[in-house]
């Protein structure tokens, strides 16, 4: 019998880094469109930090080890979510990823995918271990993420679909995946993803365009390059110290597109500079640093591979976030965690987290 979970045991240092960053999004949103239509989000953001708050400490005392017994149960109903979605979900921006509800209410399905992948994996996983992989196990593993995945690239939403891939990656690293077989695989990845790039069928052209746009962005600097050409001057801008709270001449200006979403590293490191920007960085490298002791430490198998899914997801990313934000990378639209506004992209991050915590809460149960 497991004893119940005591709060003593819960990671408040892990939850002291969560919290600062998220105290620095509400008040980078509230800089940031301050003098916009947008301003007011921040009070937004507030009900989000708390609902995630509460659904992470709920998360923290319910056994992961149930999760992992009714996880296969959970992946159906995401499947039918992601279906749901394309054909009764609503379309903004000329995309379907949102099912909306009585109340003014968004679901967003293709978030939530990202935490069932995760424990699907390491129950997976887990069931394999103790023996080398085969093929037919790279298989099975990778066609549960596929389905998911051209689903949502149906919506389309290529920026959420790609954040399934370090899901897999993880899982097959952690599973015993040899160099050989790795090899192949990377070889088909490559040929595969330049057969979908010739196909035409999968990705849209305007995606095309954002992929390749970060490469040469003065050669459409008002349009495909007009997004990372603002940010890159934005955070140029900043200098060493940054020009202060409300007074990025980009961000005030609404040159810097969406500054509190996809692009809200941009605007801070404008306000807070190079030192404010390396600060944010190193939060975000302590934060997984301790998760990944987290892991370590984990009382089993399927826990160190759920809390490894996490940081998989969470490096993913911050790293395709701030590599957007400085044309290292192609916009993707993938939101920056705890720091980007955003009640489906919080919310998870918090759940996620909060599965974390249950895996370090466990150590200490009988």
């Amino acid at each position: 019998m497991r004893r119940f979970l005591s709060l003593r045991d819960f990671d408040w240092t892990l939850l002291a880094f969560v919290l600062i960053l998220s105290v620095v999004s509400v008040f980078e949103i509230y800089s940031a469109t301050i003098h916009t239509k947008f301003h007011g989000f921040q009070k937004l953001q507030v009900l989000w930090i708390a609902g995630g708050l509460v659904a992470m400490f709920i998360m923290s005392v319910i056994d992961y080890h149930k999760l992992l017994s009714i996880i296969y149960w959970l992946y159906g109903f995401c499947l039918l979510s992601l279906v749901a979605v394309l054909a009764i979900g609503q379309r903004v921006m000329g995309g379907k990823r949102w099912i909306r509800f009585p109340g003014g209410i968004h679901f967003q399905p293709s978030e939530w995918v990202k935490l069932v992948l995760i424990v699907v994996m390491a129950r997976y996983f887990t069931n394999l271990a103790g023996r080398e992989l085969t093929w037919r196990d790279i298989f099975q593993a990778i066609a549960l993420v596929a389905v998911p995945m051209l689903l949502v690239l149906r919506q389309p939403d290529l920026g959420t679909a790609l954040t399934y891939t370090p899901v897999l990656l993880i899982g097959l690293f952690l599973g015993g995946l040899n160099w050989k077989r790795a090899s192949i695989l990377v070889l088909v990845a490559v040929l595969g993803m330049g057969a979908i790039w010739t196909s035409g069928k999968v990705l849209k052209p305007y995606q095309k365009a954002r992929l390749t746009s970060f490469i040469n962005p003065d050669a459409d600097p008002r349009g495909t390059g007009y997004q990372i050409l603002q940010s890159k001057i934005a955070v140029g801008d900043g200098g060493v110290f940054g020009r202060g709270a409300s007074r990025g001449t980009q961000t005030q200006g609404d040159f810097l597109p969406i500054p509190y979403t996809d692009f809200i590293f941009a605007a801070f490191s404008e306000e807070h500079g190079f030192a404010g920007a390396v600060l944010i960085l190193l939060l975000y490298f302590l934060l997984l640093m301790r998760l990944i002791q987290n892991a370590q430490t984990a009382a089993d198998l399927p826990g160190s591979f759920l809390v490894m899914g996490v940081v998989a997801v969470l490096i993913f990313q911050i790293a395709v976030n701030v590599g957007m934000v400085l044309g290292l990378m192609p916009v993707t639209g993938i939101p920056l965690p705890l720091m980007s506004y955003g009640g489906s992209s919080v919310l998870f991050t918090f759940l996620a987290l909060g599965m974390v915590m249950n895996v370090r809460m466990s150590r200490f149960v009988n």
